[in-house]
């Protein structure tokens, strides 16, 4: 099994006719991701080609929901613009929004998640690489791959990875693959302040998930959300979990990398979070190079 997407989940791409959104178009349906349609309003009637696949394109994603079965979308749509785009996905009734984007202002966000309270839809995002569930091919190919995680990194087995860091994520990946060890869904959540899905929600999927065995978490300092995990892992979970915290080094006050990644009134310190890992069991890699090692070394 996997989590939140299967190699049969239909997506949809919010700005495939941009250059960012084209590429990653490209790049999905090259890894065998079921890519059924495109939006950019006012381009509605033309195609996506690529690879011998002519994706429509339609103006909303009410209507290319409609027309293709999509359930999923991707969003490439520029930060002014985003908000709208994650709540016309939620509008549609989709059941996941993958929302790359960076740079969405915070109010923007507040807003959207109050008005996604009681929806259905999940976001996952903004500001994230997405999410990647390894097909069953030679080189994974075949799954599902919502986003900019590189595809040919993952490889299809029993490894839950969930991660703020984009970068760290596709690390613990590799890490993983290069020891022969696969993955059963990999979940970035993005390092904004204001975010769709937690770390708490994916382990809690991975817990869930009979064929996920163990799991990696990564955090980095700003916000409480690894603790709230920890705790909840230390109560609950019955599958090995290693984490890592970024950020161990940065300054109290200065903003590291995502507008998340800030120490203010005390709060979000690696220490604080380390030590949350430790309390609940939680195997800590010290360093970024050590994270597939040290949750193999429990298993």
């Amino acid at each position: 099994m996997a989590i939140i997407v299967k190699s049969n989940t239909k997506v949809l791409i919010q700005g495939i006719t941009g250059s960012f959104g084209a590429r990653h178009a490209q790049l999905s349906i090259d890894y065998g991701s079921q890519i059924v349609a495109g939006v950019t309003p006012g381009k509605g009637g033309q195609f996506f080609e690529h690879g011998g696949r002519k994706v429509p394109i339609f103006d909303t994603v009410g209507e290319a929901a409609r027309q293709t079965g999509a359930t999923a979308s991707a969003i490439f749509v520029p930060p002014p613009f985003a908000a709208d785009a994650i709540l016309e996905g939620v509008d549609a009734g989709l059941d996941l929004v993958v929302a790359i984007t960076e740079g969405i202002p915070v109010n923007d966000m507040v807003k959207v998640k109050r008005a996604m309270e009681g929806k259905r839809t999940r976001l996952i995002g903004p500001n994230c690489p997405g999410i990647v569930t390894p097909g069953e091919g030679n080189d994974s190919h075949g799954g599902c791959r919502s986003g900019i995680s590189p595809g040919y990194i993952h490889k299809k087995g029993n490894i839950g990875v969930v991660s703020r860091s984009g970068t760290l994520t596709y690390e613990a990946v590799w890490q993983l693959t290069s020891r022969g060890v696969g993955q059963s869904t990999c979940v970035g959540i993005g390092g904004d302040p204001v975010n769709g899905t937690s770390h708490l929600d994916v382990i809690k999927l991975f817990n869930a998930d009979p064929e996920t065995t163990g799991i990696i978490m990564i955090g980095e300092i700003g916000g409480s959300a690894e603790e709230e995990a920890a705790e909840w892992i230390k109560a609950n979970c019955k599958k090995p979990v290693a984490g890592f915290i970024a950020g161990t080094t940065a300054p109290a006050g200065r903003r590291m990398g995502h507008a998340g990644a800030i120490v203010s009134g005390g709060k979000g310190t690696a220490e604080a979070k380390i030590a949350a890992f430790k309390a609940a069991g939680i195997g800590v890699a010290v360093t970024p190079s050590e994270m597939a090692d040290t949750l193999l070394k429990m298993m």
